[in-house]
């Protein structure tokens, strides 16, 4: 039997670390780890191999609940190989030079495959290189950082952000065919997934009757919630008419939200990503706002899961997954109900996120 216990944060290297201590078959694992026909440990998922391997989750700004939601759907993802014997975690807080350092670090430290959440784009691709070309099984995920698979990295999980523009695309083309006037917020400066969903909802709205407003390719936010605000704040007095917010952060725009009614007018439509906090919201104020039209996309924290799958199977000797992209299901939509009704848990904080895998009592548990 596998016994294992989570200790405490600890510092290794710089980086904080959540040590899963246990005994399991097999050797030590190495940074190449196994293949596509690898083998498995008996009860575990198959891209739990034999091999014994300390793995390492980095994010670039871990500030936020969605990280922290999305951090431990990781640990739950890890949790189930018992090959795994460390899950090590690094925040870089927005800082790319400490992320770099932290991925630097890690290495250091003696992780066997790292996952990254590279929020600084193409700036990262040097310190993934340098790990993988140290033998360490590197899969960054969400953001594309550039590079090639196979020669910067093991793989790169990314998720379909394309195709979560084109849902918002269309949902803004369904609901207002006469044209809108659409600020749009993403996260730091040059990221991958705010460029494709540009691309997504931009290839739907080519009419010159949807006017995009604001910085563009879009207003950088860093899905910090208190940068939001400002930004979302600043656009408020700047802009007249706002007809649809389109934002892959949501729960990021509520503190922001009730200015638009301080000023006298109706909160716009959202086109984003769900939370429980934006919907409860939705839930109060959209009686007394006409204009508050909601549809969601799931948010992603699932995103994780496929990416860690990736780095265990490659440095546990484990089958490696077919799938190398996320696709995140439409979640939300107040207009028509479909796929859901907008969800609220009143019950519980806002700072969760019903489309997760991740039960809502257990995320709510996390913010304790």
């Amino acid at each position: 039997m596998i016994r294992r216990r989570i200790t405490t944060a600890i510092a290794v290297a710089g980086v904080s670390a959540l040590a899963l201590v246990g005994c399991s078959s097999g050797d030590g694992g190495g940074g190449e780890g196994g293949g596509g026909d690898g083998g498995s440990v008996e009860g575990a998922p198959a891209w739990c191999g034999p091999e014994e391997a300390v793995v390492g989750l980095l994010d670039g700004f871990g500030g936020n609940s969605w990280r922290l939601v999305t951090t431990a759907a990781g640990q739950d993802e890890v949790e189930k190989c018992p090959s795994v014997v460390e899950y090590l975690y690094a925040d870089g807080q927005g800082d790319t030079q400490k992320a770099i350092s932290d991925i630097q670090g890690m290495v250091a430290s003696g992780a066997d495959a790292i996952v990254v959440f590279p929020d600084a784009g193409e700036a990262m691709l040097p310190a993934l290189r340098s790990a993988y070309e140290a033998g360490v099984v590197t899969v960054p995920y969400r953001v594309d950082p550039g590079g090639e698979a196979g020669v910067d990295y093991d793989v790169w999980v990314g998720a379909d952000f394309v195709a979560d523009g084109v849902a918002w695309g269309e949902w803004i083309q369904e609901n207002f065919p006469d044209g809108a006037k659409i600020l749009f917020l993403s996260g730091p400066a040059g990221n991958s997934q705010g460029l494709d969903e540009r691309e997504g909802f931009e290839s739907v709205l080519t009419d010159a009757k949807y006017e995009f407003i604001g910085e563009q390719p879009y207003e950088v936010t860093n899905w910090d919630p208190a940068l939001t605000q400002q930004v979302l704040t600043a656009a408020i007095a700047k802009y007249d008419q706002i007809d649809v917010i389109v934002s892959d952060f949501g729960p990021s725009l509520v503190g922001a939200l009730p200015e638009f009614e301080k000023s006298g007018r109706s909160i716009p439509a959202l086109a984003t990503s769900d939370g429980n906090v934006l919907a409860c919201f939705w839930q109060e104020k959209s009686p007394d706002n006409p204009d508050f039209k909601l549809t969601t996309v799931a948010t992603g924290n699932d995103n994780v899961r496929l990416a860690v799958q990736h780095a265990v199977a490659r440095a546990t000797g484990g089958e490696i997954p077919e799938d190398t992209l996320f696709e995140a299901p439409q979640f939300e939509d107040s207009v028509d109900g479909d796929p859901s009704e907008v969800q609220c848990r009143d019950d519980l904080p806002g700072d969760i996120y019903l489309s997760a895998e991740m039960d809502a009592d257990e995320q709510a548990a996390l913010l304790e």
